[in-house]
């Protein structure tokens, strides 16, 4: 599997580099029994090496923006849960949930139209292992004045 999830994210263009350290006092995953619990991610280009894309919806970013962020924030995930099955994809069971926090203001309503683009990513790269339960929750601000932070629990072998 790990070989068919290499490929497939070949061929769309996505390198899962090394994840960054902790910006703080946590740690980037939790693996508890098969299930992998990882932290929030914010969308850094090049896995927390590159730029973060910040904004916030209904004010500087369209939902479309959003997504895109979104989208950089799982595979941000799915570094981390490469990290946690010791670089093996192939240990990869499934993707249980995920939390999406969007940068919005009081009126905008858009939030699951963002974090589509973290959860399309997932359902395009890993194919049915990658649907998954979901929320998707406005916040008045996100660190950093970053765009989009997603969380993520996946299940993995043992």
């Amino acid at each position: 599997m790990a070989g068919e999830i290499d490929a497939r994210l070949a061929e769309m263009g996505v390198v899962l580099t090394a994840p960054p350290a902790p910006a703080a006092n946590y740690v980037p995953f939790v693996t508890a029994g098969d299930l992998v619990f990882v932290s929030g991610q914010l969308p850094m280009t090049e896995a927390g090496i590159g730029s973060l894309v910040k904004g916030r919806m209904g004010e500087t970013m369209t939902a479309d923006e959003g997504a895109a962020a979104a989208r950089l924030c799982a595979i941000n995930l799915l570094a981390q849960v490469k990290a946690a099955c010791g670089g093996d994809l192939g240990k990869l069971k499934r993707v249980v949930k995920l939390t999406g926090f969007v940068n919005s203001t009081p009126d905008y309503g858009d939030q699951p139209k963002v974090v589509n683009g973290a959860s399309d990513f997932l359902v395009e790269a890993l194919g049915d292992i990658g649907r998954h339960s979901r929320s998707a929750v406005s916040a008045g601000a996100l660190p950093f004045g970053a765009a989009v932070e997603v969380e993520g629990i996946f299940q993995i072998e043992t």
